[in-house]
């Protein structure tokens, strides 16, 4: 296994003090995991950076550009970002989506693998894009489910209902939002509008005045 040291910075929201790749973790100067909502200010505090293995960054909404600057399209050292799934609320997932740039070597995407798979995660690859694969492909779904539930097409129940049976999905997208957090819907739809201006993203109604709520 590559052996790595953890920088915890800022809340650590997705990984819990007691999860595998915290305590994988030791003071290796091999490679570095940095964690928690202060990653990307944290990262340019390291100055031997250059000299490791991997350097692997928590990330939020941002891409991995934003932290390791873009040029001309040939973007790719040993600093790949990774963001682990987690719907709003719920409980974090076990995906792990790791973001690599054009030029990545392949020896440090593997590196990556093999600290993340150890810690019990599975990995999927993604290109720099805001909002990575799955918020990529699953928030014009959930908008549209509200909006239909919007126009009438038929009460939040029998829109679950219809979803889970039709698509065999094991709960409805209307009950899943209102469990998970609308207004965590919210800021994700907002970040992917702002980014590419598809009127898929925006955010529906319901999950504004979910937003507008919270904040009250």
């Amino acid at each position: 296994m590559t052996e790595y040291s953890i920088l915890q910075t800022g809340m650590a929201r997705n990984f819990a003090k007691d999860h595998s790749l915290i305590t994988n973790g030791g003071n290796s100067s091999d490679a570095m995991v940095i964690i928690g909502s202060e990653a990307a200010i944290a990262f340019k505090s390291i100055r031997d950076r250059a000299a490791k293995i991997v350097v692997l960054v928590e990330l939020d909404k941002e891409g991995l550009g934003e932290i390791t600057g873009e040029g001309r399209a040939l973007e790719g050292s040993n600093v790949l970002g990774f963001a682990r799934f987690r719907l709003g609320d719920g409980e974090p997932s076990n995906l792990v989506e790791v973001v690599r740039q054009p030029k990545t070597p392949h020896a440090v995407i593997d590196a990556a693998k093999d600290i993340f798979t150890a810690a019990g995660l599975q990995v999927a690859l993604c290109n720099d894009f805001a909002g990575r694969i799955i918020d990529r492909l699953v928030r014009p779904y959930y908008n549209a489910a509200l909006r239909r539930l919007d126009e009438g097409l038929a009460s939040a129940d029998d829109l679950d209902t219809t979803l889970k049976l039709g698509l065999g999905y094991p709960e409805g997208p209307i009950s899943l939002l209102e469990r998970t957090g609308l207004h965590h819907h919210f800021d994700v739809s907002q970040a992917l509008f702002d980014s590419y201006g598809e009127s898929a993203y925006a955010p529906a109604r319901r999950a504004r005045v979910a937003k507008q709520r919270q904040g009250k």
